[in-house]
């Protein structure tokens, strides 16, 4: 269970079993206040993790041709 401790500027700081970390406070709904309890997911992006290697595949091998 996630929970929103408090807010700190643009931060929320989310409590999990005792433990807590921040996340930017436009992350969350607009609504969101301190003592929510929040659903977070999270999903690797595939597509976009391969496109990303590719660049940089692109980059090296442009660097070590010249």
């Amino acid at each position: 269970m996630y929970i929103i401790d408090r807010f700190e500027g643009d931060w929320a700081v989310i409590e999990m079993d005792r433990q807590v970390f921040n996340v930017p406070k436009s992350l969350l709904p607009s609504a969101a206040k301190e003592g929510d309890v929040i659903e977070i997911h999270i999903k690797v992006n595939v597509e976009r993790t391969e496109e990303r290697q590719n660049q940089a595949k692109k980059l090296l091998d442009n660097f070590f041709d010249e």
